[in-house]
């Protein structure tokens, strides 16, 4: 990869059926808690050397479907975050300085600012791959990813030694390895030979740039995402509500997933523990083939899932993105295992349930 000492060797590409799916609507945030409240943010560089030690995160996608939950746990854990965006007024308004005053908002040309004065920085950012593949479409999905972490990589790097932030988490996916319905694949196995490993191989190596020798790099290589305010089960839901739920093509597909709440307290460990490092899957221990997904989605949500969608239906929508979806990998999360993080939700069946009692 080129810097001396890279944990990436392999970057990660976007988990399956989460990024075949188009952006979630706005997710009905809960305002933080009273400590979260107290102050405002601006450029205050803070250490982390210690469990009760305040932490200023500057976060790109933050107002994504993942990003927003993520800025409600710092909050709530009375941290400070800057939103890192190119829309001040949506930032805003998923937001509102009446209930998230805890925040500090950062159009582009501010980002150096702010990340010049935080302790950590997280990367979500990234086009939805949710449309068909165009070339032009195509070029702009690599390039959202690749432009910021770019971006972001270079205001690290030019940050004065007492400014730099100490961590960097960039968010990549379970794509990188590929797809495949008999192998398993963990941090160690290599990238796979299609058009979203070749974007996450890209996408990590420019994530990779970012001096090692002064910040911990982690990347997260996520799978399918789920929770009740978007992401895959924001579309899978209302099928089945509608008695039209079931598998996509033959449904032995594996699907490797995690809780949205899983995800963001890996975000967060990544953040404080200093023994989370380079590339670590963020997936659930148990993948499960995408039929018995389907079939506990049905179960939970008390509605059958026996209808498959057929292949020749995604392909209409989906173009070549469809294969993502139709082919499916087993992505093992050996990592984080061995740095003993702790699962809320090992088991999809449980996951679901959670899910559904919010609905």
């Amino acid at each position: 990869m080129g810097s001396r000492g890279c944990f990436c060797k392999r970057p990660a590409a976007m988990g399956n059926l989460l990024l075949l799916l188009p952006h979630p609507a706005k997710a009905k945030l809960r305002p933080p808690t009273a400590a979260a409240k107290r102050g405002t943010l601006f450029f205050c560089s803070l250490s982390t050397d210690g469990p009760s030690s305040t932490m200023t995160v500057s976060i790109t996608g933050a107002t994504g479907f993942v990003g927003r939950r993520l800025v409600q746990k710092l909050l709530s854990e009375d941290h400070k975050v800057c939103v890192l965006t190119r829309s001040a007024s949506k930032a805003t308004s998923v937001f509102p300085a009446s209930t998230f005053t805890g925040i500090t908002i950062a159009e582009q040309g501010d980002w150096d600012k702010c990340i010049q004065g935080s302790t950590a920085v997280v990367n979500l950012a990234g086009m939805p791959i949710s449309t068909r593949w165009s070339p032009e479409i195509k070029k702009e999905i690599k390039e959202s990813r690749i432009n910021v972490t770019s971006k972001v990589v270079n205001y690290i790097n030019n940050a004065s030694g007492d400014a730099r932030p100490s961590v960097f988490v960039s968010a990549t996916a379970i794509g990188f390895y590929g797809t495949s319905e008999i192998s398993s694949f963990d941090e160690s196995s290599p990238s796979g030979n299609d058009y979203l490993a070749e974007v996450c191989r890209e996408w990590e190596a420019r994530a990779c740039q970012v001096n090692q020798e002064d910040v911990r790099l982690v990347l997260l290589r996520i799978g399918v995402v789920l929770g009740k305010d978007g992401g895959a089960l924001a579309k899978m839901i209302p099928l089945f509500m509608m008695f039209a739920g079931g598998p996509l093509g033959t449904g032995r597909q594996w699907f490797s997933w995690i809780h949205q709440d899983d995800l963001v307290d890996l975000i967060y460990e990544s953040l404080k523990n200093p023994s989370y490092k380079g590339v670590i899957n963020g997936t659930a221990p148990n993948p499960v083939r995408l039929s018995e997904m389907c079939e506990r989605l049905g179960r939970v949500v008390g509605r059958p899932s026996w209808l498959p969608v057929p292949e020749i239906a995604l392909k209409a929508v989906l173009g070549e993105g469809a294969s993502v979806v139709l082919e499916g990998q087993k992505v093992l999360p050996v990592k984080a295992k061995q740095l003993g993080f702790s699962y809320r939700y090992p088991y999809v069946q449980d996951a679901l349930r959670a899910i559904a009692r919010d609905l």
